[in-house]
């Protein structure tokens, strides 16, 4: 009998995307067959970048990881990992409030979806205090960005932050 591939979904909104989820990515990466990386929306949110640009920034930053695909999906995330045959959800935590928030969210995916687990992985000491929203907000009022994203993002970030 074959065996069955590993598949992990770490979805997210990622806008952008910074070294905190690519270290997410990187390492789960090693720990699956196959990670889909799933770029989603959340109604609580205004995206700077759309869906389309934020998979195409995620494309680009994770093409040296021949097992990661970057998808869009839209609804609740427990939903898009079951539609892809997936039963593994990938979620990066940075700090307590995280998990409070994530540990919510997975007992939640829990009972929509008892068959997917919920892997947390923290976040290392270097990314613990990056959010895609702080970025944004140092982006929009001139600060320093480099320690925290891919020199292609950054400069797309820049661009549409000032422009705002």
């Amino acid at each position: 009998m074959p065996l069955s591939k590993r598949v992990a979904v770490y979805p997210g909104v990622f806008d952008p995307v910074h070294f905190g989820h690519l270290d997410v990515i990187e390492r789960s990466s090693r720990l699956v067959d196959k990670l889909v990386v799933g770029v989603g929306d959340n109604p609580e949110k205004a995206p700077l970048f759309n869906q389309a640009e934020r998979v195409e920034l995620l494309q680009g930053a994770v093409k040296a990881h021949a097992n990661v695909e970057v998808v869009p999906f839209s609804g609740l995330a427990v939903r898009f990992v079951r539609s892809i045959g997936a039963h593994v959800m990938i979620r990066g935590i940075r700090t307590t409030s995280d998990m409070e928030y994530e540990f919510t969210m997975s007992i939640m995916n829990t009972m929509m979806d008892p068959e997917i687990e919920t892997v947390f992985l923290m976040a290392r000491e270097q990314y613990a205090h990056v959010s895609s929203t702080l970025l944004k907000q140092i982006a929009s009022l001139g600060g320093t960005l480099k320690p925290f994203l891919p020199a292609d993002i950054l400069k797309v970030l820049v661009a549409r932050a000032t422009k705002k």
